[in-house]
């Protein structure tokens, strides 16, 4: 199985377009020790020839122009993406979606709280089904395991186990939907080759409990939410705001923190994605940085790529 992070910043990337916190400022006046992120996204493959998509970037179309491999082969239209599991209804997991809408075939699996939220409530998701064989959308259920097929439904050698990490919807979405299978609602997933390899998607972790800490045992590649370094990292930078555990992200530092609670958990490379522009540890000089590789952590960037 091969698995390339096409992007790896959380929402709004690095440098955010509207923020002038440190790192942002460093970065755009070429001192920073680190490169520019785009947002979180990952492909996998188990042939190097048929892909599927992990969730669905607002930087999508870029990322797949800059991966050669994504790029269409013999035919008019014909991308070597087969599919994309969407794992939550935060924009910045699923507003990729629209890139893909010049008529292409296209699996999209989801759960069906989240296709209700997408295809009934948002009619722009509609650019997706303007013709017949478009795109293809298939209802999956936390905790049952489903196969990755090409869209020619032939084996791809991949499987997917989709796992409830939260209960709670994005801002946007309605009253009368965000009470309906709130286990729906923040997915992650362990994507299995055919050779037994196991990779496990977490951008977004709200609470680490030791059941989790046991499934994370068995995978041997790890790419787990980064998004803050510290709790109240917002409220330190802009004085006010939300902590990263309101807001769904479990920190990397502290007590209860990432590096503490997964320190016992040496079978997988760990490596962290979903990285906010804020987090410290994007500066490669800075002790964050040196904190994490210490503890047997990689930080992502655009690019990274892993054979398992």
């Amino acid at each position: 199985m091969r698995i390339e992070i096409l992007g790896s910043a959380a929402g709004g990337g690095f440098p955010q377009w509207n923020c002038s916190c440190t790192n942002c400022q460093s970065l755009r006046a070429g001192t920073f020790q680190g490169p520019a992120r785009t947002q979180t996204q990952v492909a996998v493959t188990n042939n190097n020839q048929q892909w599927f998509l992990l969730g669905a970037s607002p930087d999508l179309r870029l990322q797949i122009e800059a991966a050669k491999f994504l790029h269409p082969r013999a035919g008019l239209r014909n991308s070597p993406i087969q599919g994309v599991i969407l794992t939550s209804a935060d924009v910045d997991q699923v507003a990729g979606m629209l890139s893909l809408r010049e008529l292409q075939r296209l699996q999209v699996f989801l759960t069906p709280s989240l296709k209700k939220i997408l295809c009934d409530d948002n009619s722009m998701f509609g650019m997706l089904n303007r013709v017949s064989d478009q795109v293809t959308w298939k209802e999956v259920q936390p905790g049952k395991d489903f196969p990755l097929p090409t869209l020619d439904n032939l084996a791809s050698g991949l499987a997917c186990s989709p796992i409830t990490l939260g209960h709670r919807y994005p801002v946007y979405v309605s009253v009368a939907r965000e009470g309906i299978s709130p286990e729906e609602s923040l997915l992650g997933l362990i994507v299995t080759s055919a050779s037994g390899k196991r990779v496990a998607y977490m951008p977004a972790v709200p609470i680490i409990n030791d059941a989790f800490l046991r499934l994370l045992e068995g995978v041997d590649l790890l790419l787990f939410d980064g998004t803050f370094w510290a709790d109240d990292e917002l409220i330190r930078v802009q004085g006010s705001g939300a902590t990263a555990l309101e807001m769904g992200h479990v920190p990397v530092s502290g007590s209860d923190g990432t590096l503490q609670r997964l320190s016992g958990l040496n079978r997988p490379r760990k490596v962290f994605i979903h990285i906010n522009n804020t987090n410290p540890m994007l500066n490669e000089s800075g002790k964050e940085y040196r904190e994490v590789q210490k503890a047997g952590w990689e930080v992502a960037r655009d690019g990274w790529s892993a054979e398992l």
